[in-house]
């Protein structure tokens, strides 16, 4: 096994391993019961998607072995949807229509964690742990599906593409992923994400969970000329970068301590030569928020900036914004959330399932729940060093010891965290769907 390989576990505090508070459910427990046999496969599996990271809407291998592996479970197959999506359906008598969600895209990252199965791809790795996902939903359908007479009901897995750019789930969703019927409308919508926590842990956030975000692109307008002559040109790039200082005032001074905002300018481009002033300064920002007014407030405030920093700087003409991509706030529906966290806590123990601050990241799972008028819950799932983690944490040091998600180092272990994953979606499903023979939810 790799160097990423470990079988501990710790909870949020110190202590290393827990046993179950009680014995899980016969069903989950029946259902899960081939995991250890099969756990070589998607290590295998893993290992393979993670030496070839895809970026969003080119996820065409990844892809092509999800629905390979779902033919195989038994499940009806649809590829293609908005280019590279892939769906399977599993019927299964009376009950509940539920959707399990893995996203499959990459980032154009160069990984630096020197593992033997690091990325072979150059730029391109999977640093936020979307192999992660799609080997455990793999996992866990090829189990619900072995033990499928332990329930009854319909189970959708959905591997999507594009999440990091924003758009994978609208377009599916926009490709007739229910308008045209490609899948049953599902009741209750489950995902889950890879998190810089110990790993052997599960993380919940009742409500908003995750960020809604904007990513804006702003052009600054001068007049170019020789850098010997400033004063015959109206500098972009001074007028840029005056924006970029003000505009981190937005938080500081406009949004009240009691909400939650981060105005972050990732991209500065301008000239390309030291004596020439140029005629134009693009920045790109991004904006996260938690609430639709301080979204407003927050965007209004960000285009009076670059408008009154142009006009400042004798623009002729006023700055041009596009936005990029949005993804709306992450919402967990409180009593899925329960009905789920019951079923972790009787399988994993109370102590390993645990309250998190909601995340200023962003995520677009919810789009496939809110256009389907169902319920969502979204959890994050372990992944680091146990050992490594507790270290961190008892030096204070989490932040600057454990790397996060987009990072090079970014690697989740293998075990637990497979383990837990496959677990987690096959338990939080059948929570969900009804039990064998039965057609209410669980």
């Amino acid at each position: 096994m790799s160097d990423r390989d470990t079988t501990g576990t710790t909870s949020p505090n110190d202590d290393a391993e827990h046993s179950n508070d009680s014995a899980p459910d016969a069903a989950p427990a029946a259902v899960l019961a081939p995991l250890d046999e099969r756990l070589a496969d998607l290590v295998a599996l893993y290992e393979d998607l993670h030496r070839h990271p895809e970026l969003g809407f080119q996820e065409t291998r990844t892809a092509a072995e999800a629905a390979r592996r779902l033919t195989a479970s038994g499940y009806d197959v649809t590829t293609g949807i908005a280019g590279t999506g892939v769906v399977g359906v599993l019927r299964n008598g009376p009950g509940p229509v539920v959707l399990l969600r893995a996203d499959m895209d990459a980032l154009p990252v160069t990984e630096n964690s020197g593992l033997d199965y690091a990325s072979t791809v150059p730029g391109r790795m999977h640093a936020c742990g979307h192999d992660v996902h799609v080997t455990c939903l793999l996992g866990a359908a090829d189990l619900l599906a072995a033990g499928r007479d332990h329930w009854s009901g319909t189970l959708i897995a959905l591997f999507q593409p594009a999440e990091e750019v924003g758009g994978g789930a609208q377009a599916m969703i926009d490709a007739g992923l229910y308008s045209k019927g490609l899948i049953p409308t599902p009741e209750v919508v489950l995902a889950q994400h890879v998190a810089p926590l110990a790993a052997g842990l599960i993380a919940y956030c009742p409500g908003p969970c995750m960020a809604a975000a904007d990513t804006l692109e702003i052009t600054f307008h001068g007049s170019g000329g020789h850098g010997s002559r400033p004063e015959t040109t109206v500098d972009p790039i001074l007028m840029a970068a005056s924006f970029v200082q003000r505009v981190q005032s937005v938080v500081a001074r406009e949004v009240a301590p009691k909400d939650r905002a981060v105005v972050t300018v990732g991209s500065f481009h301008a000239g390309d030569s030291a004596n020439v002033i140029p005629d134009r300064a693009v920045v790109r920002l991004s904006i996260r928020t938690f609430d639709e007014a301080v979204r407003s407030a927050v965007l209004a405030a960000v285009d009076r900036i670059a408008r009154a920093e142009a006009a400042a700087s004798g623009a002729d003409r006023a700055p041009e914004t596009v936005a990029l991509d949005t993804f709306p706030v992450t919402v967990n529906d409180s009593t899925t959330l329960r009905q789920v966290n019951d079923a972790f806590t009787e399988l994993f123990g109370a102590q390993r399932v645990f309250p998190y601050e909601p995340a200023t990241g962003s995520e677009d799972a919810g789009l496939l729940a809110t256009a389907a008028g169902a319920p969502l819950y979204y959890w994050w799932l372990g992944g680091w060093d146990p050992q490594e983690f507790h270290t961190a944490q008892a030096a204070g040091r989490l932040a600057q010891d454990i790397p996060s998600n987009h990072s090079p180092h970014f690697v989740p272990v293998v075990r637990p965290t497979l383990t837990m994953g496959v677990e987690a979606l096959t338990a939080a499903a059948l929570n969900q769907l009804a039990a064998s023979g039965t057609e209410g939810v669980g």
